[in-house]
């Protein structure tokens, strides 16, 4: 008999083990159409950052493994749509929530990180909702391994535009990854070089909407066909 998988809630009340990557934490995020993702995640991020690697620790934080509004609202506006078919990629996936929600929307997705962590957590977190994405690691300064997975219909991101070679790379990359006519959708915190990045984006339309937080932007990316 095959033995039953144990729920977010259940893992979360286990004792807490020495590897702070295992002492989780349980949530959940309502979407559009009645929908629910429930998820797990680091209870203590910080604590990530005292791993074997201190030098890549700093210079690329464990960011992924923070629950931030940015992903929970790109998430939720995903969920609001029909994605049946589409091919879409998650850029700096993290905890895969928006991941999650297009793939609930019928979407094929591929979740990317530049962290191995992250890929585990995404995909368990699209299992625990019943789905299934598929994971690659992959950094935006070295992206042909993400090149050769494309074009995509769909790009997702969220809160990625937080410093220069972040924005230097999304700029660079974004016009190998999507198809003529496709999208590519990030919320974004107002971040200070959002506006810059947006102004130099000229090979596509921008739509910006505010979503239920009053700090947090989705702007929605149409390259022109």
């Amino acid at each position: 008999m095959e033995q039953r998988r144990p729920s977010p809630a259940e893992l979360a009340r286990k004792p807490s083990p020495t590897d702070p990557r295992l002492d989780l934490l349980a949530g959940s995020i309502d979407l559009h159409h009645g929908r629910r993702i429930r998820f797990v995640h680091p209870r203590d991020p910080a604590a990530l950052l005292y791993e074997d690697d201190v030098a890549a620790d700093q210079a690329y934080p464990p960011y992924w493994a923070e629950l931030w509004p940015s992903g929970i609202e790109l998430a939720h506006a995903v969920s609001e749509h029909d994605w049946t078919g589409t091919v879409a990629v998650e850029l700096g996936c993290g905890l895969g929530l928006p991941s999650v929600a297009a793939a609930l929307a019928g979407a094929r997705v591929l979740a990317t990180d530049r962290s191995a962590d992250a890929l585990v957590f995404a995909a368990v977190n699209a299992e625990q909702n019943g789905v299934a994405i598929e994971t690659a690691r992959c950094s935006w300064e070295d992206p042909a391994e993400l090149v050769a997975r494309g074009p995509f219909q769909l790009v997702l991101a969220s809160d990625v535009l937080y410093g220069q070679r972040n924005v230097d790379e999304m700029r660079a990359l974004l016009p190998r990854l999507v198809v003529p006519g496709g999208q590519v959708w990030i919320t974004d915190p107002d971040r200070p070089l959002t506006e810059e990045f947006l102004a130099s984006v000229d090979w596509a339309s921008v739509q910006t909407s505010a979503t239920r937080l009053p700090k947090v932007w989705l702007h929605r990316l149409t390259r022109v066909a």
